[in-house]
């Protein structure tokens, strides 16, 4: 549509240029609130500045990592669940780079819409704040892109990108690991950001009730339950890693306990998990059962309760232990190291996780 004098204006083709002013103006006591030693600018540039030094680094190696949250973003939308997709999308990448021994320092985010509408954009910003700041990281700068025609209405897509660093030497990369060496397992809190394409392939075919409450927790809707944002581990983790106290770090993502923990080990070390050693979370049970299925399926699909791997020295088990279920994590003894090809296998009794019978399900790196 144009005006008398035929005269188009970019908000006449769907993008509001005072929207998006409207939105940095919004996001900048939030984009504040994530400032750290070795970043300190003001959000509104062509780039954000970091200073690794001014952050007590001497000798830095950069690590970078980028995530997206995959389909739960689509949960999110349809239920109005858009104020914690953010800190989904900080775990996906801090968590990355943790397990290389590397402190997050920076982020950066991408949101892409057809239209701004509703404050749903700072909601998601403020979610990514606050995983920012779980994180330790700052959040210097981002992209807001308004695209009509590119969303079907309400729509929306997050993208993430880290940087952190680790001093020259001390960086994780599995060389470490030994056989001998014990696994923890760090619980999970809930599906974290990957099977989402099945959990919502099983909400539409058995026709679930998002907004009532969970048969596995009448206290909770299935809908929040689902949506529970991924586990930020940096904090917990960070001290230990700088100690040299940890071998080796998994974070379990798509593909599971069994296809990630072989990503960490060197040739020649197989990594057996025991699933009899943990109970299975209630949500965890119910999707399984909800899709009657099999256990190495969910082995390679699901965290299955456990979000982070850690190969540790069997000395450092019971203190390590303790630091960390001091810092807050619930901390699983689930598997060892051991020689043999390089991968994993997760194996369990009968009942484990439904089993009829006693299963093993193995992945050769």
């Amino acid at each position: 549509m144009t005006s008398k004098n035929g005269s188009y204006t970019y908000e006449q083709a769907g993008v509001s240029i005072e929207s998006g002013n409207a939105l940095v103006k919004a996001i900048g006591p939030l984009v504040k609130a994530t400032a750290r030693a070795g970043a300190d600018g003001e959000i509104g540039g062509f780039g954000g500045f970091f200073d690794p030094k001014a952050a007590g680094y001497e000798d830095p190696l950069l690590v970078a990592a980028n995530d997206g949250v995959g389909t739960k973003l689509k949960l999110a939308i349809d239920h109005d669940r858009h104020d914690s997709v953010g800190i989904d999308l900080v775990a996906m990448c801090v968590n990355d780079l943790i397990v290389q021994g590397a402190e997050p320092l920076f982020f950066l985010d991408y949101f892409a819409t057809g239209k701004l509408e509703n404050g749903i954009a700072e909601r998601v910003i403020a979610g990514i704040a606050d995983g920012c700041k779980q994180a330790g990281c700052a959040l210097i700068g981002g992209e807001t892109a308004e695209m009509p025609g590119m969303y079907a209405k309400g729509d929306y897509d997050l993208a993430g990108f880290c940087v952190g660093a680790v001093e020259r030497g001390e960086q994780l990369t599995g060389d470490k690991v030994a056989a001998g060496d014990v696994l923890l397992g760090l619980a999970s809190s809930g599906v974290h950001s990957n099977g989402y394409s099945l959990v919502r392939r099983l909400a539409e075919d058995k026709g679930w009730k998002l907004d009532r409450p969970a048969l596995f927790d009448n206290e909770r809707l299935l809908i929040d339950a689902l949506i529970e944002p991924t586990r930020i581990y940096v904090a917990s983790l960070l001290p230990a890693i700088r100690a040299g106290r940890i071998h080796a770090l998994a974070h379990i993502t798509g593909g599971g306990l069994l296809e990630n923990i072989p990503r960490v080990l060197p040739k020649g070390l197989h990594a057996t998990v025991d699933a009899d050693s943990w109970a299975q979370p209630g949500l965890i049970a119910f999707l399984q059962a909800q899709g009657n299925i099999e256990p190495a399926e969910m082995a390679r699909t699901f965290n299955c309760g456990v979000g982070m791997v850690l190969a540790v020295a069997e000395r450092e088990v019971e203190g390590l232990t303790a630091d960390l279920e001091s810092a807050g994590e619930t901390v699983l003894r689930i598997g060892s190291i051991g020689e043999g090809e390089r991968g994993c296998t997760v194996r369990g009794s009968q009942a484990t996780w439904a089993a009829r019978e006693d299963w093993s399900a193995t992945h050769n790196a």
